[in-house]
């Protein structure tokens, strides 16, 4: 075996991992990305959909504007034909949801990755993985079957739902499957939907459309009456059946360019840091397709843990264990909240008995007739409303989301691009760093407030969130 030292070695180079590759490799990390697929393989995914917390994620990689271009922005959607949610009313630029398929954000993710320097080895299969207390070691076997033993400092699985990863380190994944037999299509229609974006049922059935942009339309339907294995081959006549019933309509699809039969499942592993190894995206969370939330939460994973190891690898970390460990005190809840919301979602849309209708029924309207509680659950929705506990010490809004404010040096997620902390100050303030920041001031960008009438002192995580703010 022949042994190759990196810093970190990310395994699976899906959304989650390009993007916490890309940001290690910013930061002037050396990283490895191993992918068992061959490169350019084709990967129609599930994944459609980009929440607006992701936009503004990717706005502070320079990426937000690109991706838009390649989508349709959906400012308003129906659900179950009577809740109508009003994306505008989100607190931000990117008040909408951007339909797109998920291997144009692999595109610009890995565009990004190669720019910075990560090194890819396609068509590579993690074999085995052994930790002590200086690294990881990955066994792997390569192109050609040949194996290889590659060691890092740190390892991250961002490996997907069957993670090589999350197995090797003995982790379970509890859980179970919520749906089964979900039809999914790529089509074009001869009849334009009225709604841009549509989600209907009737209990025992229910179907999902929403526009590419391009003229390609994405379907996911389900029936009751049609329960089988993942292996049984799936037509255009069957999706358009199940459309019909839910919808009242197959809009005339045509032409599909792909369609596939899967099943769901809701589950979650105990840990996602085990010693010098991290499990991020699917390979950690596995939630049902309502809502759109696998791959965004994936991505929301990556972000969150990019600048921490970066911060320790730098040894730019005070404490680097506890800032490590809030990786799993952070991002663990959300994957159990996503987990929550989605099963909810799923359930309302399979509802079939009366009192499961009722239900489903006042909920709707109860959101519809209370707008402050249909904000709120848009805000969850989109990712805009989730924040973490405060840092130890302070007060909120420590923790929460930072908006996109527009300061002297420019908009602050224009200045998040470079990666690091951001601290906001009033004009002629030099302030010093809070006492337990995790950073040192060597990594640290500077900015004013446009408003001279500001006075407080607000630190800025990589990763758009507020460390702590003076009063």
């Amino acid at each position: 075996m022949s042994t190759t030292d990196t810093d970190v070695l990310v395994i699976g180079a899906g959304p989650t991992g390009l993007l916490l590759a890309g940001d290690l490799a910013t930061a002037g990390i050396d990283v490895t990305l191993v992918e068992r697929r061959p490169h350019g393989l084709g990967n129609m995914t599930r994944a459609f959909g980009v929440h607006a917390r992701t936009l503004e994620q990717l706005d502070a990689r320079g990426l937000a504007d690109e991706l838009l271009a390649t989508g349709t922005t959906l400012s308003t959607a129906r659900l179950f034909g009577r809740l109508d949610l009003d994306l505008t009313r989100l607190p931000t630029r990117f008040n909408h949801l951007l339909v797109t398929p998920q291997y144009e954000v692999e595109r610009l993710l890995e565009r990004r990755a190669v720019a910075a320097g990560v090194t890819f080895r396609y068509d590579t299969e993690l074999r085995g993985l052994r930790q002590d207390a200086d690294g990881a070691t990955a066994e792997l076997t390569g192109p050609d079957g040949t194996p290889l033993a590659l060691r890092a400092r740190y390892l991250v699985g961002t490996d997907g739902v069957r993670s090589s990863v999350r197995t090797a380190l003995g982790l379970p994944f509890p859980g179970r499957s919520v749906i089964r037999s979900i039809v999914l299509a790529d089509v074009r229609l001869t009849e334009e939907p009225t709604d841009s974006f549509s989600v209907a049922g009737s209990g025992d059935t229910f179907a999902f459309l929403a526009p590419f942009g391009d003229g390609w339309y994405r379907v996911m339907g389900w029936t009751r009456a049609r329960q089988v294995a993942d292996s049984e081959p799936v037509d255009l006549d069957e999706v358009r059946e199940i459309a019909r019933k839910a919808l009242g309509t197959d809009h005339g699809m045509h032409d599909a360019r792909w369609i596939s039969r899967f099943h769901s499942d809701e589950r979650q592993a105990p840990a996602y840091r085990v010693g010098r190894a991290f499990l991020a995206g699917d390979a950690a969370h596995v939630h049902s397709p309502a809502g759109g939330q696998g791959m965004n939460t994936g991505l929301q994973d990556a972000a969150n843990l990019s600048w921490k190891l970066a911060a320790v690898l730098r040894g730019d970390a005070p404490d680097p264990e506890a800032l490590l460990d809030s990786y799993q005190s952070e991002r663990h809840p959300v994957g159990t909240m996503v987990l929550r919301s989605s099963g909810a979602l799923v359930r309302l849309a399979m509802a079939h008995t009366p009192l499961t209708r009722t239900v489903r029924s006042l909920a709707a309207r109860f959101l519809n007739a209370v707008p402050p509680a249909s904000a709120r659950a848009m805000d969850m929705l989109s990712g805009i409303g989730i924040s973490y506990a405060p840092a130890p010490g302070a007060d909120r809004p420590s923790g929460r989301r930072a908006p996109d404010v527009h300061l002297r040096e420019g908009r602050l997620y224009e200045l998040l691009r470079q990666g690091e902390f951001v601290l906001i100050a009033p004009e002629g303030a030099i302030p010093a760093l809070p006492a337990t920041a995790p950073v040192t001031p060597k990594h640290l960008v500077r900015a004013t407030w446009t408003d001279p009438a500001k006075k407080a002192t607000v630190l800025v995580r990589p990763d758009g969130y507020v460390h702590r703010a003076s009063r």
